[in-house]
């Protein structure tokens, strides 16, 4: 029987009695960090760079070509720089053709003011009243927004032609703007975001304190509908800034012309006989065109948030 000298078991109690009895060993605490990170897939991150390059691969190629002369186009490489046109592009863009490229350009912004934001003020106000209010026949409402949302909008483009040609407003701008202020989705999308973005205590609160409907709504249920609202103006801006077969139907009159159909037959040009090839002012177009979309975005996204009110009845 082997003894262990004095020392090195004061030492061995000493260490014992100075650890907590709910410590945890260091080789565990360790492990237990390393199992709550969150693990890398290789796959996932693969699949991503592979969404990100097809994603950003034509943007690239736009803003690349944008630079470049009619003759460059055909001389060089597509995804890399030869001279730099883009300011003499920009030029020749807005005065080709009596500088109706800046007529194409005013045309959509009035499209989108009156057509998108209209359509953003109705959707606001109808699924607030939806979610909020009960009356007979919301059950059919209801089935009725959402047949409309599923029905696609070229569906109804013929019979919107045939409807507007008989009240003679074929060729307007009221044959864009009439037709973009109805948003099935838009409605449907801020029925739901009321319907948790607004609670009834706050509504009540209110009502209590002598606010009208309209005040209730004005001051307290519109900021916290903010979000929803951004979301549907955007959505609704990017719908009707990019529309092309309703203003292809409805429009012959090219003082009338939003940008995509414009920079359409300017590209349709280079397949008639004895028309402008002019490829280059087409892209430097389309780069300008989605200049504005982007600044939209970046402008408005820190409104994205969701859940404002969350829990702030809640005890």
């Amino acid at each position: 029987m082997t003894t262990e000298p004095l020392e090195t078991v004061q030492t061995v109690q000493t260490v014992k009695r100075g650890r907590p009895r709910n410590a945890t060993p260091p080789i565990r605490a360790k492990a237990r960090r390393a199992s709550q990170r969150p693990r890398k897939s290789v796959t996932l991150t693969v699949l991503c760079a592979v969404m990100a390059v097809y994603t950003l691969l034509p943007l690239a190629w736009l803003a690349i070509n944008a630079t470049k002369t009619q003759q460059n186009l055909f001389n060089s490489f597509g995804l890399w720089f030869k001279g730099f046109g883009f300011f003499s592009n920009v030029g020749s863009t807005f005065s080709y053709q009596h500088d109706i490229f800046g007529r194409w350009l005013l045309n959509t912004l009035l499209y989108v003011v009156v057509g998108a934001g209209g359509a953003t003020i109705l959707a606001t106000l109808a699924g607030y009243g939806l979610a909020k209010f009960d009356f007979a026949g919301k059950k059919a409402v209801f089935a009725i927004v959402i047949g409309a949302v599923a029905v696609p909008a070229t569906a109804l483009a013929v019979p919107t032609f045939l409807m507007f040609s008989k009240m003679g407003l074929t060729d307007t701008p009221w044959a864009i703007i009439v037709p973009s202020l109805i948003s099935p989705f838009g409605l449907y999308l801020m029925w739901t975001f009321s319907a948790d973005a607004v609670p009834a205590e706050i509504m009540e609160s209110a009502r209590m304190d002598g606010a009208g409907e309209f005040r209730t709504f004005f001051s307290v249920s519109l900021p916290l509908l903010g979000p929803g609202i951004v979301t549907v103006l955007l959505f609704n801006v990017v719908t009707t800034w990019n529309n092309y077969f309703l203003p292809l139907i409805m429009l012959k009159n090219q003082d009338w012309y939003p940008l995509t159909l414009g920079l359409s037959t300017w590209n349709d040009q280079a397949h008639t006989a004895g028309g402008d090839v002019v490829f280059n002012l087409v892209i430097t177009g389309s780069v300008i065109t989605i200049i504005p979309l982007i600044a939209a975005f970046l402008l408005l996204q820190r409104y994205w948030q969701s859940g404002l009110s969350a829990g702030s009845v809640k005890g």
